[in-house]
């Protein structure tokens, strides 16, 4: 395909050529043409495009990244091509995007990305394209995560392990505690002399005060 400054169109026997109203065109279906060569960047100027449908054809190289400036977009077929390279990620601006397809050429890296493009989950969108990877197909790209995800059953058996380990280790701490003291008491004497020893001060302690207490209120009731 050449350059889009002009298209001439054979319509019943009479040549039509469009220059300057071609910006205007909504819609080019060539499919099935047999076109060669690369698809014209100039394409990209037909800013109230539609639909452009170049199907069934032999046309090469890349598709090119100012395919994002057609915003009224709402079908766009290159399948059955010789078409190369990555998918540009501008694909995924095109918010009007109904209908893609882009089977059967030699696409290759990851699908890009977007809201739009998430939309349109359809595998045969990218069939025949070998090295084409991520989502939605189940080829994963280079340097993905290889791990499955955890679906809500592991996550709830995760969660009750988690909830028995933090028991046994709960009534662990609370064995260990009380029998580190306790063993420790009933294997050595002087300690455990000195444990109930401390334990029978403060209560000689507290018995004292409280008397002292009660004394000093008899004493100001009396006066009263």
């Amino acid at each position: 395909m050449g350059s889009l400054e002009q298209a001439t169109l054979t319509l019943k026997g009479s040549e039509l050529v469009y220059n300057k109203t071609l910006k205007l065109v909504k819609s080019i279906d060539l499919s099935s043409n047999n076109l060669q060569g690369e698809i014209p960047e100039e394409i990209s100027n037909l800013i109230l495009l539609g639909t452009l449908n170049l199907s069934m054809n032999q046309l090469t190289g890349k598709i090119h990244s100012k395919i994002g400036n057609l915003h009224l977009l709402e079908t766009l077929d290159f399948s059955h091509n010789h078409l190369s390279g990555h998918i540009p990620q501008s694909l995924s601006s095109l918010t009007s995007l109904s209908h893609l397809n882009l089977s059967y050429n030699n696409l290759t890296g990851r699908i890009p990305s977007g809201s739009q493009l998430q939309t349109l989950n359809d595998l045969s969108i990218y069939m025949n394209n070998p090295s084409l990877c991520g989502i939605p197909l189940s080829t994963n790209c280079p340097g993905d995560d290889t791990f499955p995800a955890k679906d809500a059953n592991d996550k709830n058996e995760d969660g009750n392990h988690d909830k028995l380990w933090f028991y046994v280790s709960v009534v662990l701490g609370f064995i260990v505690g009380f029998w580190g003291i306790c063993g420790t008491l009933i294997l050595k004497t002087s300690w455990r002399y000195a444990y109930f020893q401390f334990f029978d001060n403060i209560k000689d302690k507290v018995a004292l005060a409280i008397t002292l207490k009660v004394a000093c209120f008899k004493r100001i009731f009396s006066g009263v």
